[in-house]
């Protein structure tokens, strides 16, 4: 058994127990403490926090653009990566009140293939029935487990809850990928796959007469798709647009869906993008996605953003939508990282 440590979180006054085989923030989220955080592999920083007291923690392999050495040595940390060997007090830089305590608890299922379809020629639709009720919030993902391996893979849901235990995910397909190979070669229907969650904070808060604007890409689709079905099942009213780049029309998926929510949606827009149109006689928006919000000219001061797709998207999105009005702490983003092995 794993010695545990006395864990205390400020300014918000949680403390949590912390074995040292586990992480920080895995801790923390069996415990129901819904900490921010993004990739969990120490790549995008979104968990980055500051060490008040304590300092005997060992971390898991990370990225230096996350954390670099500089900050290591000041007391910053990788919650997603950080194992405590003593009691700390930590100081959280980035988190969000309303969340912070709304933690549902995490589980172990096996999820049943249903259905894996093409959407586009490298964006793959799985569809997977659990063998056991899971909650979660619209716009969370699970973690998949990799047969033969002891790796695992996020992936987040498009549906807005597990009726009947259905799941919907939308998966990008990397020739080279450790999961995608897998998905793309292997993985056929009645399979069982092993999944863990729900993770991540890219949920709708409530900021009710506030515009939302979406910026997704690619495989980004599936936790804003997840949204957009919850405000349509809840009745929402906020004026709301959904900004989707791809590079070319071949690239686009959930089209038809997109326009009937533009029906049931009052003030909802959908406007795709092609980077890439080339001569299939696009007649829509073209350019990178944020170079079209860019364009839009258009003030969003007071709303809601949620953004999700490629790195580069995103941070080219973080980059641009304070500029246009949106506080930065109004900005929520899940950035889809790459391993090389995806």
């Amino acid at each position: 058994m794993s010695e545990k440590h006395r864990v205390r979180f400020e300014p918000v006054g949680i403390e949590i127990d912390v074995a040292e085989d586990q992480t920080i923030l895995r801790a923390a989220a069996e415990q129901g403490v819904m900490l921010m955080h993004g990739c969990k592999e120490g790549q995008c920083a979104a968990c980055k926090s500051f060490l008040l007291d304590g300092d005997d923690v060992e971390h898991d392999r990370y990225s230096t653009f996350a954390l670099p050495d500089y900050e290591k040595e000041e007391g910053f940390t990788l919650l997603c990566r950080a194992h405590a060997y003593e009691d700390l007090t930590i100081e959280l830089l980035n988190y969000d009140e309303e969340m912070i305590q709304s933690g549902l608890p995490i589980q172990e299922a096996t999820a049943e293939v249903v259905a894996n379809e093409n959407v586009t020629h490298d964006l793959r639709h799985l569809v997977v029935r659990l063998d056991r009720d899971l909650k979660f919030f619209p716009g969370q993902y699970l973690d998949f487990a990799i047969p033969g391996t002891e790796e695992t893979r996020s992936f987040s849901m498009a549906n807005t809850s597990a009726r009947d235990g259905f799941l919907e995910f939308v998966i990008k397909i990397y020739p080279d990928g450790l999961f995608s190979r897998f998905l793309d070669t292997r993985v056929a229907v009645g399979d069982r796959l092993r999944v863990t969650g729900p993770f991540g904070v890219f949920t709708l808060r409530d900021n009710p007469g506030k515009d939302l604007v979406f910026v997704g890409g690619g495989a980004g689709m599936a936790p804003i798709l997840s949204l957009l079905r919850s405000m349509a099942e809840r009745g929402l009213d906020r004026k709301a647009t959904f900004y989707y780049g791809a590079r070319r029309r071949r690239d686009l998926c959930f089209e038809a869906e997109l326009r009937e929510l533009e029906a049931k949606l009052p003030g909802f827009r959908y406007v795709p993008a092609l980077s890439e149109p080339g001569d299939d006689g696009w007649d829509g928006e073209t350019g990178f996605v944020t170079d079209v919000l860019r364009r839009a000219g258009l003030d969003f001061t007071g709303a809601d953003a949620y953004v999700c797709g490629p790195p580069p998207m995103v941070e080219a999105a973080l980059e641009l939508l304070p500029a246009l009005g949106v506080d930065g702490k109004r900005v929520f983003y899940d950035k889809f990282t790459t391993t090389g092995e995806g």
